[in-house]
């Protein structure tokens, strides 16, 4: 086989292998693919990031009630699997007065159509959530307030939107709670960098 050859079939493979890992992570995942990922990837304890890396929040390290585990080895959030599998658990700054709990699971477990989510919420209201399917990729994965809901559609305070954006390596997560009041977005949101314990 002359080089030139070998240099196209070289370069037809790199190409080829270029697309195929560009396609999976642009590819749709289903609401069942997501959950599965969620369990898998973000089940573990993770820290709230120093504040050097607290980069496009309101500043977790300024709020009294949490600036304490800012750059520490305490528990920021945590994801775990209960239910038998079914449900994916987040706890949201455990052990503060912000504490908050988040519960992930599909609308059936065996036919999962829709990814669902309550967020139990220091504002003391429950926002229910859906997958945005849309938005949602590899390592970014989203959430819009459920718009049949009464709170949704309501003047309350309360978070509208949830996303979760991964490191390539998996070892670093913001999580972004964008609030909203008197329906449209508030100026200032719950954004936090965590990095896995």
């Amino acid at each position: 086989m002359n080089k030139k050859l070998l240099l196209m079939v070289l370069l037809n493979i790199l190409i080829f292998s270029t697309l195929n890992a560009l396609e999976a992570k642009t590819k749709k995942m289903t609401p069942l693919e997501v959950f599965k990922y969620m369990s898998f990837i973000f089940t573990d304890k993770w820290s709230l990031s120093p504040k050097e890396k607290q980069i496009g929040t309101t500043g977790a390290h300024k709020n009294q009630m949490i600036a304490h585990l800012v750059g520490t080895d305490a528990v920021g959030t945590e994801y775990k699997v209960i239910g038998r599998g079914a449900t994916l658990e987040e706890i949201l700054l455990p052990n503060t007065m912000k504490s908050m709990v988040t519960m992930y699971h599909c609308n059936s477990f065996t036919h999962c159509t829709q990814l669902k989510a309550t967020h139990y919420c220091a504002k003391q209201n429950q926002p229910e959530f859906l997958l945005n399917i849309e938005e949602t990729s590899q390592n970014r994965v989203v959430f819009d307030c459920d718009m049949s809901t009464e709170l949704c559609n309501s003047s309350e305070d309360h978070i509208h939107k949830m996303i979760f954006e991964l490191s390539d390596e998996d070892d670093h997560l913001k999580a972004s709670y964008l609030a909203w009041k008197d329906k449209k977005l508030r100026k200032k949101h719950s954004i936090y960098h965590f990095d896995r314990l």
